[in-house]
């Protein structure tokens, strides 16, 4: 990810409806799939470390991330705990985490299917996966330039590679679904415009910033109770199951 960036991430992540959106959705999942009571959980790709933060509320959090520059953020956070790495060779021994959240980092790894199998590789028998990533090819754009994305998915792909990685896949399933319509509408305005390549995280007033919140947070009670058709996101929660463990 360029630099300005993580910068830019630093700043908006506390309060900016996606970001906001986003965590509180994925930690809803995690914390309903994971039956440990202080769960020892990597926050894969942890950015400026809000993520991590909020798990250190009720888990046992370690993050990491490949940017110096990222994990200062996270010091300036006063967090510990962390560790420089690679998402597809990752710097830790088998069976290490009951759990990881990595939100939107596996469309930044060029050998994704690489990073899959290190993800199911490290988590203990029963450990749980939850992801975010970007949807749809047709989306692809400044923004994901921007962003040095290698890719987007369908809900599919990503179960697919799941799969492949040797993991059960729970929950498969699309988000960001309610405000779709405008980010598509966004992104191909985005595709028009001349210049160099930025992030669309458009600035909003408060008020509004409030309500994609609240936005977000009833699609977050429908994602509980069922599958979404669309949605600028996919989100994926899967399990490390032993094979003696499949017909229990």
């Amino acid at each position: 990810m360029n630099p300005g960036e993580y910068t830019k991430m630093f700043e908006l992540e506390d309060h900016y409806w996606w970001f906001v959106g986003r965590r509180r959705l994925a930690l809803k999942l995690l914390r309903s799939h994971t039956s440990v009571a202080k769960p020892d959980v990597l926050d894969l790709g942890c950015g400026t470390g809000v993520v991590l933060r909020e798990l250190g509320e009720w888990a046992s959090p370690t993050g990491l991330d490949m940017s110096d520059l990222a994990l200062g953020f996270c010091r300036q956070r006063s967090l510990g705990r962390l560790i420089k790495g690679d998402g597809s060779k990752l710097p830790i021994q088998d069976k290490q985490f009951d759990a990881i959240i990595g939100l939107d980092i596996f469309e930044h790894i060029e050998d994704d299917e690489a990073a899959f199998a290190d993800a199911y590789r490290i988590l203990r028998p029963g450990g749980i996966l939850v992801l975010s990533v970007p949807a749809f090819r047709a989306l692809w754009g400044p923004h994901d330039i921007a962003l040095m994305h290698f890719r987007r998915y369908r809900a599919s792909e990503v179960r697919q590679r799941l799969e492949k990685a040797g993991f059960v896949v729970r929950r498969s399933t699309y988000s960001v679904f309610f405000l779709f319509p405008i980010v598509v509408i966004w992104r191909l305005f985005e595709k028009r415009k001349k210049g160099p390549a930025k992030a669309s995280l458009v600035s909003v007033p408060k008020w509004m910033n409030t309500t994609l919140i609240a936005f977000q947070d009833l699609e977050a009670m429908l994602i509980s109770a069922m599958n979404l058709p669309w949605g600028s996101s996919v989100i994926a929660v899967a399990q490390r199951v032993e094979p003696k463990d499949e017909t229990k």
